[in-house]
């Protein structure tokens, strides 16, 4: 049978494709196909960065004439998971589409870009698109709207106040409020200071272009005539998968009863994702998306009745239609249900995923269908010749991805029912992060009582997380029918539950006594909810009144719009307008970034012979290597070749430490361990080869924590130590000493651009040049040398820019590019690799987890005498720069405080994990963490405010540390006292108070935390760094440096600097020719034979520090800080949100957890399962400002490094929420709590809850 024509349009621009592959995506499509005939040779804006839908960076936007609507509609989608099978008749805009610097920007991608919003600028062409989307649809928007256009977008850089800042302007409720609104945190209503001007404003808005939605472009009129003819059924035939698109229900029908094993995909955001990562194949993939009775909605007697093809999107929008138009008593339902759609997932899912989707894929932790099995919904079923309607009830699900529907039978609809006059309904879901998460544990519950009374008539009690499908807790419920809405029932029910729904210890997905404990939580929720209702309803008390300091467990979430405000010194009057330094300059390459037009690696186009890479990595911890077998692989089409350490023609030796090898030969000694790698004619074909080799090992006994390490002796090197006083009189002469342990786990870089590497040979004497997303030019060069038995000269790595780095490209880079380097060198052609978003974090490690062990001695008014504190990291299978990390450590493990007698003891445990590597901070946040937990501890013991404590014990300016290196310009004071006055600290402390006296469930938490943070690295050697500058006849300026850009603006810096020196040298020319244009002062210049040509050397002056002795100077200088952060907890389920906070800082203190099998197997391998912090995670209130003359004597223009020291001052986030733990704790003393009590990083919900001790937490 023929395959038919795909034709769709692309930026205005058709595409005919005679062989449209099922299997490929629209972002595969977008980025290698070469058109030429359409001037498009792979558009390389929309990014690939996991892969799953879950991060942004491939969003475009679909336009297509909706013909139940009879309209156009626009709307976002993630061209990752798109079939380009399902786009038949589909207009798609990239961002190539809607502006570039060539031509003109359009608003959104101007306001991005000046606006500071794009820094590494990976994520920056989706967010564009996501914020382009939502103006087609509507011109003004509301803040909420633009926030909630975001909801699928991550950005690892920008911390997200900028991008909020400038796309706020197209709001119709979000520009400037020119100082007229009642707004503390207004701009205008700072400080005036006569004698420094603080600005905070980064941008003028006043200068951007206008939005003048006349101007987009236009549907494709081909498709606007096509919009009146019939469909007719389209067959699209790839290597394995046919694809075909139904045009009516009987055609539907018949292929469910010719292909029964046929998966019905509308959205492809669960299949897609199954095919990809799960290594499952669909050979017929049917798509119903076309057919009318499936995307019918009507409003009936009972209910709206939704048909199993219409997208969330639309549902949500009726659903919220009619709220607004039904009475209150008939939407209980519908306001449950909008409620789990608020936080279900990015717009670009909820615009493409399906309803019947949702219900069918069964998933056991689903959000909604434990929402409709509780609301009563009804589900119609077809199949050819029957058609039969059935409650989704307890029955419906009969196991694991399990339905009741039959082979051939198909999901028509299914109808939402309006609730009725005594009947209440609510849905709970509590997940890791708000926005765009899965749950742990999601329910719907709903009762009805007898008309005029609070006697149960009906009780649901559906849930979702707590077996392995979605459950009815009706053995609980049916003891309840006939009684009354009181405390009784509620003990009844709280008990019933901890017994019906049992979780054994090793259940899949762990967190078992927080996930049982939120049933009970959820449940009470509902209770106090239904008091609430009945209260308003009935204010005569049928059922006694709900406890007013109860009140607020029943308020569902409400987040402000984000008030943020930057305050900076402003440059003084008078200062030069070419003189740049001291004013906000926009990235250099922004308007690139949000144009699409920046390259980055993987977007250097194709070579014409190139070859795609995949790497073939171990399964298990540590296992001998028995056999490899690639006969399975050579089966791929495509298959060139398998290299592995016998194709090296150098050295398979390699790391930082010598300890590495590239591919493993005998043994493995981590999961992820490289083994060897494919090579084939595209990275599709690559990835099923991978799949097909197969090894066999003999397992060996692993090593995977800290704990493992200890009790096995498994350490790398000797212990690091660092003394000073004499610990024992310390100790002797303190009033109190506490010990204790503290835990902080490790974090995943999550740079958008995954690790990726081209490299090209050359074809003589061995040369070969690599383009290579990496931090470290120099290693890669020296390791690809190394293994190719090469001089270094003849190896060349270039990188232009990354898509953030943030140390994980720093050394792990090379695992990747030396790969493909020998694939280049064994192939003979240029050879690709890009990791998935799995692989990248399976392979490259992270920030290192710690165990800190401390005992503290200290007098009752506070004051430090004694510390001993032992710190254990994971470093994992190799060295790496693992004790670098620690040594930093070690030397923060005081933050900002004077001990006198002090003892540090590192010791990095050598386990079978990925090796941990380089991360912003570098050993120093998790050094300072400790610090801060014990200072905590003394506070609470000494029963003072712990801002006492640590004022109280805080260094003075020309202190010793206890490294011996003198503090000059310690401003921590200053910043202290700055932070207490603009936070209003103290009288935020009464509000705090006060808040927590009137809420049971609800608890605030307030704290202020210094940071010092040493600048330098510890090795004296790499402290140096040197520049060459070539200015041109014609004007223009070639710079070339040491450093590498990942977003955070390196290139613009060294422009600033660079072209002093030069100006210096055409002085004369100037005095000569004072009209004369830049151009005219070079040329005269270079016909005068002055060298336009410039170096730059520098190395940082008496750094250098030895442990053995304790002596040297580890640091040049030290930038400080401080950060005062309050927060709410939600004492039921853990949830919180931050009133302050950085936000790299507060994923590794609140959020980010990596999860790892007993095994040694990473179960978080991408955004479903890992969490950074989103648009919904940003504070609600947050300023940030720069201390005002404040120079740094020992840096260029008295600048000082501010990329890493204020990512410590999230952990006044981290205290803040042990602040409000600790005054739950304090509530229900009863459950015999103390009042010290460890909690580690990060503070997730489950751990928020599970410290929150009380009568539900004792039930479990």
């Amino acid at each position: 049978m023929t395959a038919d024509e795909l034709v769709f349009f692309v930026n205005g621009k058709k595409v005919v494709e005679k062989n449209a592959d099922p299997e490929t995506t629209l972002l595969a499509y977008l980025r290698r196909k070469r058109i030429l005939t359409l001037e498009w040779v792979g558009l390389s804006g929309t990014k690939l960065g996991c892969g799953e839908g879950g991060c942004g960076a491939c969003t475009v936007m679909l336009s297509k004439y909706d013909r139940l609507q009879n309209k156009i509609i626009h709307f976002s989608a993630n061209a990752c998971l798109a079939p380009i099978c399902s786009l038949h008749h589909v207009a798609v805009t990239t961002v190539e589409g809607i502006g570039s610097t060539k031509s003109r920007l359009h608003p959104v991608q101007e306001r991005i870009a000046k606006s500071h919003g794009s820094q590494c600028g990976f994520c920056t062409p989706g967010m564009v698109m996501s914020m382009y989307t939502l103006l087609r649809n509507q011109s003004e928007p509301t803040v909420e709207e633009i926030e909630n256009s975001f909801q699928g977008n991550l950005c690892r850089c920008t911390g997200y106040r900028p991008i909020l800042q400038g796309f706020r302007t197209f709001a119709r409720d979000g520009g400037c409020c020119g100082g007229n609104a009642d707004n503390s945190n207004c701009c205008m209503n700072q400080k005036k200071d006569d004698t420094v001007t603080q600005s905070p404003c980064l941008f003028n808005p006043e200068e951007f272009m206008p939005l003048d939605p006349t101007q987009e472009p236009i549907f494709p009129p081909e498709l606007l005539r096509l919009k009146d003819a019939p469909q007719k059924q389209l067959r699209f035939e790839g290597e394995r998968v046919t694809w075909i698109q139904a045009s009516t229900l009987k055609e539907l029908l018949d292929l469910k009863a010719q292909h029964p094993e046929a998966k019905l995909v509308v959205g492809n955001t669960e299949i897609g994702i199954e095919m990809k990562f799960k290594k499952m194949l669909f050979p017929v993939i049917v798509s119903p998306a076309w057919i009318p009775e499936l995307n019918l909605v009507e409003h009936g007697p009972e209910g709206i009745s939704f048909g199993a093809a219409c997208t969330l999107d639309s549902v949500e929008k009726t659903l919220k239609d009619a709220v607004a138009k039904l009475p209150a008593h008939q939407t209980e339902v519908f306001r449950g249900v909008l409620e789990q759609m608020r936080w279900f997932a990015g717009k670009q899912v909820k615009s493409v995923a399906s309803i019947g989707g949702n219900i069918i894929t069964a998933s056991p932790i689903s959000d909604l269908n434990p929402v409709f099995m509780a609301s009563g919904a009804k589900l119609t079923i077809v199949s050819r010749g029957t058609r039969r309607t059935v409650p989704m009830d307890h029955t419906f699900f009969p196991g694991y991805r399990k339905t009741l529907l039959g082979p051939e039978e198909i999901l028509l609809s299914i109808e939402i029912p309006y609730s009725r006059e005594g009947e209440f309904f609510s849905a709970f879901k509590q997940a890791s992060r708000r926005d765009d998460d899965i749950a742990k544990v999601t329910c719907g519950m709903r009762v009805l009582f007898q008309p005029g009374t609070t006697q149960v008539k009906e009780l649901a009690l559906c849930f979702g997380g707590m077996a392995d499908r979605t459950i009815s807790a009706f053995k609980t419920t049916r003891k309840q029918l006939s009684n009354f809405w009181n405390e009784k029932l509620l003990h009844e029910v709280c008990a019933g539950l901890a017994e019906e729904l049992y979780l054994p210890h090793d259940a899949p997905g762990g967190m078992v006594d927080f996930r049982r404990t939120l049933t009970l939580s959820f449940f009470f929720k509902f209770y106090l909810t239904v008091l609430h209702k009945l209260g308003k309803d009935h204010p005569e008390d049928k059922c006694g009144k709900l406890d007013p300091t109860f009140a607020s467990a029943t308020f569902l979430f409400q987040k402000d719009p984000p008030a943020n405000v930057q305050l900076f010194q402003e440059v003084p009057k008078g200062q030069s307008e070419e003189d740049t330094v001291g004013r906000p300059l926009p990235h250099l390459a922004s308007a690139m970034q949000a144009s699409g037009e920046a390259v980055y690696c993987d977007d250097i186009p194709r070579y014409e012979n190139e070859l795609s890479l995949r790497l073939v990595t171990s399964t298990l911890a540590h296992a001998k290597i028995k056999s490899i077998d690639i006969s399975e692989a050579q089966k791929v089409p495509g298959f060139v070749c398998f290299i592995s350490a016998d194709d090296i023609p150098g050295s398979n030796t390699t790391g930082l430490g010598n300890d590495e090898t590239i591919f493993a030969k005998d043994k493995v000694t981590c999961v992820g361990h490289i083994i060897g790698a494919v090579v084939t004619d595209t990275p599709e074909h690559a990835q099923r080869a991978a799949q097909g080799v197969k090894i066999t090992y003999e397992e060996l006994p692993a090593i995977i924590s800290i704990e493992d390490a200890i009790k096995n002796n498994s350490f790398w090197g000797r212990e690091l130590k660092i003394e000073k006083g004499d610990l024992k009189k310390g100790f002797s002469e303190a009033d109190n000493v506490v010990s204790g342990e503290v835990y902080i786990g490790g974090q995943d870089h999550f740079y958008l651009e995954t690790q990726c590497t081209i490299a090209v040979p050359k074809g003589e004497a061995g040369e070969m040049e690599l383009f290579v997303s990496t931090q470290n030019t120099n290693k890669t060069q020296s390791f690809v040398a190394n293994m190719l038995g090469v001089p270094a000269n003849r190896i060349v790595v270039r990188v232009k820019r990354m898509g953030g780095g943030f140390g994980g490209k720093e050394t792990r880079s090379t695992l990747v590019s030396t790969a493909v380097a020998l694939a280049a060198y064994k192939t003979g052609c240029p050879v690709r690799c890009m990791l998935d978003r799995d692989e990248d974090m399976l392979i490259t490690g992270g920030r290192h987890p710690f165990l800190g062990r401390y005992k503290v001695g200290f007098m009752k008014t506070g004051r430090i005498v004694a510390l001993e504190v032992e710190h254990y990291s994971n470093a994992g299978n190799s060295v790496d720069l693992s004790r670098g990390v620690m040594e930093r450590a070690l030397l923060h493990m005081d933050n900002c405080y004077k001990i006198p007698n002090i003892r540090g003891i590192g010791r990095l445990c050598k386990t079978n994990l990925s090796s941990n590597t380089a991360f912003r901070g570098f050993g120093g946040p998790q050094g300072m963490l400790i610090a801060e937990h014990w200072m905590s501890e003394v506070a609470v013991t000494c029963g003072l405010p712990a801002e006492e404590v640590r004022r109280k014990n805080m260094y003075k300016e020309g202190d010793l540390t206890y490294f011996d290196q003198k503090l000059e310009g310690f401003t921590v004071p200053r910043c202290w006292d700055e932070c207490l006055a603009s936070s209003q600290f103290h009288a935020r402390k009464s509000e705090v108070d006060k808040f927590n006296k009137e809420n049971c469930w609800k608890k605030r938490g307030l704290c202020i935390i210094p940071t010092k943070f040493g600048i330098s690295f510890l090795t004296p050697f790499l402290n140096q760094a040197g520049a060459l500058i070539h200015v041109y006849t014609d004007g223009s300026v070639l710079l070339t440096h040491g450093g590498t850009e990942m977003g955070q603006g390196l290139h613009t810096k060294m422009v600033q600097e660079a072209c002093q020196t030069i100006l210096k040298r055409l002085e004369p020319f100037k005095r000569k020719n004072p009209s004369g244009s830049w151009e005219d002062w070079v040329t005269a210049a270079y016909q005068d034979a002055v060298s336009l040509s410039a170096t730059g050397f520098y190395k940082t002056p008496n750094v250098g520090y030895s442990f053995e002795t304790n002596s040297g100077k580890p640091f040049h200088y030290f930038t400080y800080g401080v950060a005062c952060s309050e927060v709410e907890i939600d004492c039921l389920t853990g949830d919180h949100k931050v009133e302050g906070a950085f936000v790299q800082g507060l994923g590794l203190f609140t959020l980010e957890e990596l999860h790892y099998s007993p095994e040694g197997n990473l179960l978080t391998r991408g955004p479903s399962t890992y969490k950074i912090p989103a648009f919904g995670n940003i504070p609600t209130e947050f300023r940030v400002s720069l201390l005002r003359d404040s120079p740094n004597k020992k840096a260029i223009y008295a600048s000082k490094a501010v990329g890493e020291p204020p990512l410590f001052l999230a952990a006044s986030i981290f205290f803040a929420i042990k602040d409000a733990i600790r005054a739950a704790r304090a509530q229900h003393a009863d459950n015999n709590t103390k009042a010290l009590f460890q909690l580690d990083s990060p503070a997730t919900p489950e751990k928020i809850r599970n410290a929150c001790v009380d009568k539900f937490t004792t039930l479990v």
